[in-house]
This record gives C-alpha cells, structure tokens and sequence, in this order.
C-alpha cells in the first residue's frame, strides 16, 4: 500500500488541489454582489465608449461627404473649363483655315 504512495507526485497532487481550491473560490468571488457591480460598471463604461465612438463616425462621414462634393465640382468645374478650351482651341484653328484659304 505504500509503494502506491509513493508514486504520487506531490508537486502535481499539490498544483490540481490549488487548481480546485482556486476554481471553487473563483465562482464564489465571480458571483458576489461587489464583482456584479464592477461588471455592471464596465458594461457602462463600454456603452459610453461606444456612443462616442459612433457620434465620431457619424462626424467622420459627414465630413468625408462634404469632401466627396467638394472634389466632384471641382472635376465638374475643371471639365467645363476644358469644354469651353477646346471649343476656343478649335474655334481659333477654323479661323486660321479660312483666312489661308
């Protein structure tokens, strides 16, 4: 019967019954009344940190649609710049053509 003891690794025996031990405790002190309340605080805290987060993309995007506008009448703009060159362009070199002939 003691050679069957003798087997027992003490250190491994010792690390499972801390492991038990602490599981046990841990339950207990993760149920209390105090670790609901810092869970109820941190759901809180991540909330707020969620409508700010959202109140700042909300801000991005009207701002990156701002942009977007900005940037397409002034393609807008340059396209008519460059419709109203060609058409001088082409308006001068029809000149041209007639006073040669």
């Amino acid at each position: 019967m003691l050679d069957c003891l003798k087997k027992i690794d003490k250190a491994k025996t010792g690390i499972f019954a801390a492991g038990v031990l602490f599981g046990t405790a841990g339950i207990k002190i993760l149920a209390s009344d105090d670790a609901k309340k810092l869970y109820t605080n941190c759901t809180a805290a991540v909330l707020r940190a969620k409508e700010c987060v959202l109140k700042t993309a909300a801000c991005v995007q009207e701002n990156a649609e701002d942009i977007y506008a900005g940037a397409k009448q002034i393609n807008d703009d340059r396209a008519a710049m460059d419709e109203e060159f060609e058409d001088e362009s082409f308006t001068e070199v029809e000149d041209e053509e007639e006073t040669e002939a």
